[in-house]
């Protein structure tokens, strides 16, 4: 018999757009149950906590919402949602002060105005931080708020798989404890996905090391369309060591931002070929896609690398403007402020994901995504800042709608059977038969995505891929790990190993669809924008008989149209 938890309302995910989806239920009804869940630690974990860069707002009165919107925009190559980008542009300066009323302390300049400096692909100053670790006096804050509140907080336990009710609405979700290997179900009157981005399907990647696709995966499962799954973006700063890039570690745009250089092994500032106009304040599409030619036309440095080099800003204030990243190199032996280090682009961010409308619903009844999970604000490509900005600002949204929805909303049931059934399909690689070394076979899942299905791709390695991904996931189905249920992390690696290839599977697919390059896609086989035939989303949804069903659904331009 499997423990059962009722909740009004079940967050999976412990990051920004979980905890502020959490502080606005509960503060607008503090007499609901709101249970967190989160596979690391609330708070600590995921990637909110490590952005460094900032957050994106209109609080100078020289910009305005219209202008970053259309940064924002024309950054996506005009396929983003444009009323779930505008809500973001005109949100962001309200939840900055809520941030700051929860504790938040961001930079401020002599005046005492809060200091907004630059950021690639932006026509004006305005990201907020705190020094260069932005996401951590972020996080720190929401943390203390959701502790101080009345709420069930389940640390180590993941969502295994969301739970149907009988009209075939989401009922809640299959729990995990990763400590003890006990199975929970909880039901849900509404359920939020904020689980978070799937960057390990690569090789290089810099999100922490539990981030492998859950959410989207598991609302791919259970039938929500999901959008544009073929624009991932590669931050291009990763940092290096040796042969190595530093899991996790980014040098933060704001280097770029404040005139760093970028360097190949011959010493040359090789922006010029690729974006004369912005230099290294190009977008991360084509800077990361301009550090991998580089790279792969042997231009690189020995270790597989280029340079990104700010001594020339002076050592006084590349250390005051950037702690952070000055000490994160001292770390690995490098000295920011004084010589070049070595970086290359390195898995970052998935701009597609779940559709979801205004209110964050999700198309399945009482099933609410928000943060990287969904998809639409940014099009085919991010802008540095507005990541954080997108989790807290739709994940308020979330909370809020939440709130509403349960009002008259009574408490689904459950079926016994379905339980046993995905209980007894997370327990499968415990048989006796099994066969194959879970971790290998995600090490070769990383490998072929980042070779084939990565920052530069074609329809001959796509299709490679899929068949390749097709044979590990069998041999992943088929892999078994030691006989203890108790912090087993070859059973939590073959759980992530599942989550990895199918959001893997429908990024290539998706990827395969779109014919032509745009935003962080691109098609070497195809390497021009095509807006007669592709300026649209490229949808997928798995039917009923679990057969990927791939379309194409024009763009709704209800602000802003590509001849503007």
């Amino acid at each position: 018999m499997q423990e059962q938890i009722d909740a009004d309302i079940l967050i999976i995910g412990g990051g920004g757009a979980g905890l502020m989806a959490a502080l606005h239920s509960y503060r607008k009804n503090p007499h609901l149950n709101v249970v967190v869940v989160a596979k690391g630690q609330i708070g600590q974990s995921g990637c909110t906590r490590m952005v460094q860069g900032g957050y994106n707002a209109v609080l100078d009165p020289k910009d305005s919402f219209e202008r970053h919107f259309e940064d924002t925009i024309r950054g996506g190559g005009f396929i983003n949602n444009q009323d779930l980008a505008w809500l973001l542009v005109n949100q962001a300066p309200r939840i900055i002060a809520e941030l700051e009323s929860l504790g938040c302390f961001f930079d401020r300049d002599s005046q005492g105005y809060i200091f907004q400096k630059a950021f690639a692909g932006q026509s004006f100053d305005r990201t907020v931080h705190r020094g260069d670790l932005t996401g951590i006096e972020i996080m720190s804050r929401l943390k203390e708020n959701v502790l101080a509140s009345n709420m069930t907080l389940l640390d180590e336990h993941r969502a295994v798989s969301l739970l149907h009710d009988s009209a075939g609405g989401i009922a809640g979700a299959l729990l995990l404890n990763v400590r003890t290997g006990e199975f929970i179900t909880v039901a849900a009157r509404a359920t939020l996905m904020a689980a978070g981005g799937g960057a390990r399907m690569y090789t290089y990647a810099a999100p922490s090391l539990e981030k492998c696709g859950d959410g989207m995966a598991l609302c791919y499962l259970a039938g929500c369309a999901l959008q544009d799954m073929e624009m991932y973006q590669f931050h291009p700063t990763g940092l290096v060591a040796g042969r190595t890039i530093v899991t996790g570690a980014v040098l933060e745009e704001g280097l770029r931002g404040a005139g760093g250089h970028l360097l190949n092994d011959m010493g040359q500032r090789y922006m010029e070929r690729y974006d004369p106009e912005r230099m290294e304040r190009s977008t991360r599409d084509m800077v990361s896609r301009a550090g991998y030619l580089e790279i792969q036309g042997g231009r690189g440095t020995p270790d597989g690398a280029v340079y990104l080099d700010v001594s020339h800003l002076g050592v006084k204030f590349v250390e005051q403007s950037f702690p952070g990243m000055v000490a994160r190199c001292r770390e690995v032996g490098f000295d920011l402020a004084r010589e070049p280090v070595e970086v290359c682009p390195t898995a970052h961010f998935h701009m597609g994901g779940v559709r979801i409308d205004e209110l964050c619903r999700s198309g399945l009844d009482r099933l609410f995504v928000a943060g990287e999970d969904s998809g639409g604000v940014h099009g085919a490509n991010r802008l540095g800042g507005n990541g954080v900005a997108e989790s807290t600002v739709f994940g308020a949204i979330a909370g809020d709608a939440m709130a509403e929805f349960v009002e008259d909303r009574t408490l689904p049931t459950v079926a016994p059977r379905q339980v046993e059934s995905l209980v007894e399909d997370a327990l499968a690689p415990f048989g006796e038969s099994g066969s194959g070394n879970i971790f290998s076979i995600r090490q070769e899942v990383e490998s072929l995505m980042w070779d084939k299905g990565g920052i530069v791709r074609d329809g001959p390695g796509l299709e490679s891929v899929l068949a390749s991904l097709e044979e590990l996931g069998q041999r992943a189905g088929a892999a078994s790990v030691p006989a203890v249920r108790q912090y087993n992390q070859a059973w939590q690696e073959w759980l992530d190993v599942r989550s990895i290839i199918t959001v893997a599977q429908v990024t290539c697919l998706s990827a395969l669809a779109r014919r032509e390059s745009r935003g962080s896609h691109y098609r070497s086989d195809y390497p021009e924008s095509n807006d007669h035939d592709w300026l649209c989303n490229v949808m997928i949804q798995q039917d009923s008989r679990g057969q990927a069903r791939v379309w194409q659904e024009d763009v709704e331009f209800t602000r802003l149209g590509p001849g503007a």
